[in-house]
C-alpha cells in the first residue's frame, strides 16, 4: 500500500503525517508513506485542498487533519 501526504509542510500537514504513521503502526500495516510538498506535484496528484491523503493514488481525505481513528477506518478497508 503506497500512502502519501500532500501539503507544503505547514504544521497541520505535519499532523496529518503523524496520524497516518500511527494509524498504520496500530493497524500493523507495512505500507509505503512519503510527503508530497511540493505544490505542482500536489495539483498533478489532483489535491485542491491541502491536507489531503492519498492512498494508492487515491485521494480519500482533503482539507482536514483526520484523526488516527478516521485513518484506521479508511486503511482498514483498503487492506
Amino acid at each position: 500500500m503506497k500512502i502519501q501526504v500532500a501539503g507544503p509542510g505547514c504544521a497541520r500537514c505535519e499532523a496529518t503525517e503523524k496520524n497516518v504513521l500511527e494509524a498504520c503502526r496500530q493497524l500493523g500495516l507495512d505500507a509505503e508513506v512519503t510527503h508530497v510538498r511540493d505544490m505542482l506535484q500536489i495539483a498533478k496528484l489532483g489535491v485542491r485542498m491541502t491536507p489531503a491523503v492519498l492512498v494508492d493514488g487515491n485521494v480519500v481525505v482533503a482539507g482536514k487533519i483526520p484523526t488516527v481513528d478516521d485513518l484506521k477506518g479508511i486503511l482498514a478497508g483498503k487492506r
